[in-house]
């Protein structure tokens, strides 16, 4: 039986590899006593069962002692057999129990969108994973199932996930998309239907800033998020830009609409004729205008490579948003269109920054991008912004 500790300021992982019988328990005992007895200080102790082969009830009752000596203790990544053992004792009522997670791989897999937050494969005509990027942890992937539910129960076409699993050292959610394509695929495979597809689009926009997010629900604030993302990058910009971004984001209305957060054309996916969302990671309340300003930072003012992000040409990557915002606005007048345009693109100016909050393992070439683009975009044009910003306030929702 092996055991080796590994502790991150006092978040403790207790990993067991083989067979915890009865023959070594009282060993197993002295060896778990003397690699905690070296940790400083332990606020939560997880047990990392995933090498764990065979458990006893002599070894039960280790597990047992250690789950009195701390509170916040749990057992994680147990074999079928072994956290049948655990179920079969009633460990699983009295204890946070978790089987390991299924492992899938996505070699010669098709890649159908990349980002910030992780890379899109289809698997099989049926299904497609989102694989996270590294250092992402269970409880983010967790609350992007919960934010999806959430949304969908409020009345959102939504891709709810099934599974999630490991792909290598990775975490991934398995969704159920049968024959559906990104938006962006769909476009670039038709650019002759773009106007059709935007007004799907701008569908896609109306239909979520119409409805209303209750007090009851768990979705958070889009502002709050927003304003957090930008105080994160401090690390990589001065306190007069992180100041001027904080302007800029909280000369945003207060709203209570539901916002996807990050609505770019590879976050949408057609299944017939049917549009519906994915990646639902941040999905908030808020005003429509944050909305429209992340969609517009990724679809008409990205940094970075189109191909790459948004799956499509720059130009109809651009094309496609401003149609799609034609249609949103329909009705208004050219210089109203103009005008809504002017302030969406201020604050599509923060996102184009903020989003580095999505990890801190970003390429140092991608951080240096954003920094060097920041004084060109920003700084140079500072009284305009702050100037549109000053006309946030009449736009009422509607």
């Amino acid at each position: 039986m092996n055991i080796s500790v590994k502790n991150d300021n006092g978040h403790v992982v207790l990993k067991l590899n083989g067979r915890l019988d009865t023959v070594v328990t009282s060993q197993v005992v002295a060896d778990i006593d003397q690699q905690l007895a070296q940790c400083d200080r332990i606020i939560s102790l997880t047990c990392d069962a995933s090498g764990l082969e065979y458990i006893s009830s002599s070894g039960l009752r280790i597990l047992m002692g250690l789950a009195k000596r701390y509170n916040d203790f749990s057992i994680v990544e147990c074999t079928p057999a072994v956290y049948q053992v655990f179920d079969m004792t009633g460990f699983t009522k009295i204890m946070s129990v978790k089987k390991a997670l299924r492992r899938l791989s996505v070699k010669g897999c098709q890649v159908i969108g990349a980002g910030g937050v992780g890379t899109v494969y289809r698997i099989d005509d049926d299904t497609i994973i989102k694989v996270f990027r590294e250092g992402t942890t269970l409880e983010e992937v967790q609350n992007e199932i919960t934010m999806a539910k959430e949304a969908f129960v409020l009345g959102m076409p939504t891709a709810i996930s099934f599974d999630i699993v490991r792909v290598g050292e990775q975490l991934g959610l398995v969704y159920e998309l049968l024959k559906a394509d990104t938006l962006s695929y769909i476009v670039k495979r038709s650019p002759e239907k773009i106007d059709y597809y935007a007004q799907l689009y701008a569908g896609l926009f109306r239909q979520l800033h119409d409805i209303h997010v209750p007090l009851s629900s768990l979705i958070p604030s889009a502002m709050d998020n927003e304003v957090k993302a930008v105080k994160h990058i401090g690390r990589y910009f001065d306190a007069a830009k992180i100041d001027l971004l904080l302007r800029i984001v909280e000369s945003i209305p207060q709203g209570d609409r539901l916002l996807h957060c990050d609505l770019q054309s590879k976050n949408a996916m057609m299944q017939g004729e049917e549009i519906m969302l994915i990646d639902m990671g941040e999905v908030g309340y808020g005003h429509p205008l944050l909305d429209l300003g992340h969609s517009y930072a990724s679809m008409a003012n990205l940094l970075g490579s189109y191909e790459e992000i948004i799956g499509l040409p720059a130009d109809l990557s651009s094309e496609l948003w401003h149609r799609m915002i034609g249609y949103y606005f329909k009705g208004t007048s050219q210089q109203e269109l103009e005008h809504r345009i002017e302030q969406i693109h201020v604050v599509g100016l923060a996102r184009n920054f903020s989003w580095l909050s999505l990890s801190d393992l970003f390429p140092e070439a991608v951080i240096r991008e954003c920094q060097d683009a920041f004084d060109e975009r920003i700084t140079r044009n500072k009284d305009h912004i702050l100037e549109v910003c000053s006309t946030f306030k009449d736009w009422e929702e509607s």
